[in-house]
């Protein structure tokens, strides 16, 4: 009698907190904007990695050509002039002996490590 009792009682508690769940509040007005707001700023470079896409495993591969393919040529240029105009990336670049005209794709991580990833012309 007492395990229905508490598994009666725990019911109802996950009833009531699911119920509470799908409540929605009130909408309430937004205030106006006295000022817009300010951009996310990347986080600073502290690292670069420069990978090339054949040492990525290749479900890996194929992910990296997707993103590629749907970024196109003017994405792809944006990125590789971003890469030219940061002294940092560049020399870590020249330092592998790869130009910005390899690199296919980029990802910055929240604590800065930056990857490139370069494809090597066929």
């Amino acid at each position: 009698m007492r395990k229905t009792i508490i598994l009666a009682a725990a019911a109802s508690l996950m009833l009531a907190g699911a119920a509470s769940a799908q409540q929605q509040p009130t909408p309430q007005p937004a205030p106006a904007p006295t000022a817009p707001a300010p951009k996310a700023q990347a986080p600073a470079i502290q690292s670069v990695n420069i990978v090339d896409i054949k040492e990525l495993p290749p479900a890996t591969q194929t992910e990296v050509n997707q993103i590629v393919a749907q970024r196109g040529d003017a994405g792809l240029q944006k990125l590789r002039s971003s890469i030219d105009a940061t002294p940092e990336v560049k020399s870590a670049m020249d330092a592998k002996g790869v130009t910005s005209a390899q690199v296919i794709a980029a990802s910055m991580q929240p604590n800065g490590a930056l990857t490139l990833i370069t494809k090597k012309a066929s």
